[in-house]
């Protein structure tokens, strides 16, 4: 009977794999070959070679871009992740109305980031306007303000997360831990933490692929203004992070498509890389713990 069953596989399987391929992975390498070519449409794509990988390395505004969305990626996983784990392990300590707590910090995340940026652009502006200032008006108001809305929406999807880690433990560790005379710092740092490093591999992925792709918070909060001139005279964007910056090239110009492309996929290496790289740092420990 499994014999026979395997002969129908394929048929079940290929209208599956026929829409994986025309839906990901033929747009997929396409992307790739329209990276090297000058092009408005992809029918009339001229391969021109490292030209316009090339032109993105001396396209000033992609670099500033790039450290812009380094820094931010570095804050708002720290701050995501440990905010995230305090109120995780808070909430499992068995206070009152903790399911309450629960539900209100995760509601942020299911309101939509281009309705978060302009909620928020209202409160910094309010805030800012006694100054007589607009959270566009420096570049540390725009960086900080996306801090904060990033933080407002994703800490209570991490903190689901981290509590279902927490629950996970078993308190005979505890226990026996506090028995041979263990203090609680000794309890966090020995096992809490070892334990707790699978839900701390997986809130750090997603907090950093997330932080690295931030486009409609961006586009919403702030379109990457303050804009300064430049060096070579272009325009550079202040807090433009780097999906916003791909979107202006391709979509403003169309005679700069093929470089928009070319930077899609430096950004897309990019953010594999160090997602692939975490990921292995963070399982290491789990393997060791």
């Amino acid at each position: 009977m499994i014999k026979k069953n395997k002969r129908y596989f394929l048929i079940f399987v290929l209208p599956t794999l026929a829409a994986f391929i025309m839906a990901f992975v033929w747009p997929f390498f396409q992307g790739i070959y329209l990276s090297f070519c000058k092009f408005v449409t992809t029918s009339n794509a001229t391969f021109v070679g490292f030209d316009n990988y090339i032109a993105a390395f001396q396209d000033e505004s992609f670099l500033s871009s790039f450290w812009f969305t380094v820094a931010f990626v570095i804050v708002s996983v720290v701050f995501i992740n440990v905010f995230a784990f305090i109120i995780g392990y808070v909430l499992t300590m068995g206070i009152r109305g903790s399911n309450i707590f629960r539900t209100t910090f995760f509601m942020p995340n299911l309101i939509g980031g281009i309705v978060l940026g302009y909620i928020w652009q209202l409160i910094f502006n309010g805030i800012l306007l006694n100054y007589g200032k607009t959270i566009v008006s420096d570049a540390t108001f725009g960086f900080w303000g996306l801090i904060i809305l990033m933080c407002w929406q994703q800490v209570g999807y991490m903190m689901i997360i981290y509590i279902a880690g927490f629950q996970g433990i078993p308190n005979d560790l505890y226990e026996a831990a506090k028995i041979d005379g263990a203090s609680k710092p000794q309890l966090l740092r020995k096992i809490t933490i070892p334990m707790m490093m699978p839900s701390i591999t997986i809130c750090t992925f997603l907090t950093l692929t997330n932080s690295f792709k931030l486009f409609d918070q961006n586009l919403a909060l702030t379109n990457g203004l303050p804009g300064v001139v430049g060096a070579t005279g272009t325009t550079v964007y202040k807090t433009q992070m780097l999906a916003l910056n791909i979107y202006n090239t391709f979509y403003q110009n169309a005679n700069t498509r093929g470089v928009g492309q070319a930077k899609a996929v430096m950004f897309f290496i990019i953010v594999a890389a160090i997602a692939l790289i975490q990921l292995y740092c963070t399982r290491k420990k789990e393997v060791q713990q």
